[in-house]
């Protein structure tokens, strides 16, 4: 179960980090083509329309076709290494700081831990401790996937080395205030519209009918995703656009190239020369991606958690569910 249940207590802040980080591992197997397809969408400055002619990919279909014939199919997986350390490190931090700032509000407050409010907000601040503990790893990953051929960084280690030389520390924290605006409401929202998807399916679904527990984790948390997404989507794209900042070279192979100047200067050259939609570019492979990945850490999550519990108390396999 997500979240501190005094009912059902099993699993610690180190087996939650250890859970945590194995559905992040997982889970960035399965979804890294889609997070490179969201990527290149969201830093293409042209519309994404086969109607204009200078811009590189028109569509999801249209764009796989291409990144494959051009780059290969290793290029779906462009950043992997980084990626997964972002996954795994995001994974732990963000699950254990959860359980216990869930266990905090029930031993010092008197709301309810299991309540949709208290996830919501436990979300948002343990999901804001994991992003800046894995910010660095984040860029790394948003240039690895945004470059083209040639290769600008050919590993990780040359990678952070030239960046750390030519554009200074500060640099691993491009973007880093927009992410912290979008996650905070786009994690909590997650584990809101989970916590509410879980209770609706308690309430339609009779008690003896609820046997697959895995799959319900799934749809719920596949569904949490989409609408959490779909809320806060146009910060996502701000700062992928920041995040590539001081890397316009590589960029230029996929079209035109923008320099800003900070959040609000992305923001206001985005509505004037993009117009709304480009606060929306790579929208769909991002809904693909929030479905599968939420669903499937949700998923993960649970799955490994039950697993813990059961090796650690043999006499009690099944956990209560929340």
């Amino acid at each position: 179960m997500v979240g501190y249940d005094p009912g059902a207590r099993c699993v610690s802040s180190a087996e939650a980090a250890a859970a945590g980080s194995a559905s992040g591992l997982v889970t960035r197997v399965l979804v890294s083509p889609l997070d490179v397809l969201k990527i290149r969408f969201q830093l293409q400055i042209e519309q994404l329309s086969s109607r204009n002619p200078t811009a590189k990919y028109h569509g999801i279909l249209q764009a796989v076709q291409r990144i494959f014939r051009e780059e290969g199919l290793t290029a779906f997986w462009k950043g992997h290494v980084p990626a997964q350390f972002l996954s795994i490190g995001f994974g732990a931090v963000q699950f254990m700081t959860f359980e216990s700032l869930t266990e905090l509000v029930h031993n010092v407050t008197s709301f309810n831990a299991r309540g949709s409010f208290v996830h919501l907000v436990c979300g948002g601040l343990a999901a804001c401790t994991a992003t800046v503990a894995v910010q660095p790893v984040d860029t790394l990953r948003t240039r690895f996937a945004a470059q083209g051929e040639p290769k600008i960084y050919p590993n990780l280690r040359h990678a952070v080395v030239t960046m750390y030389r030519t554009e200074g520390p500060r640099t691993f924290y491009r973007g880093l205030t927009p992410t912290l605006i979008a996650i905070f409401p786009y994690a909590g929202l997650q584990f809101f519209f989970y916590n509410i998807l879980q209770q609706f399916s308690k309430w339609v679904i009779p008690a003896e009918a609820q046997s697959g527990a895995n799959v319900k984790n799934l749809v719920c948390g596949s569904c949490a995703g989409v609408i959490s997404k779909s809320l806060t989507y146009p910060l996502d794209v701000v700062k992928k656009r920041l995040q590539v900042g001081g890397f316009e070279q590589a960029r230029a192979a996929f079209g035109q190239v923008r320099t800003y100047g900070g959040l609000l200067d992305c923001m206001r050259q985005i509505m004037r020369e993009e117009g709304p939609g480009g606060f929306f570019k790579g929208l769909s492979p991002s809904l693909l991606k929030a479905a599968f990945s939420t669903g499937l850490i949700f998923f993960w999550y649970e799955l490994f958690c039950g697993l813990l519990c059961a090796m650690r108390s043999p006499e009690s396999t099944e956990r209560k569910e929340g």
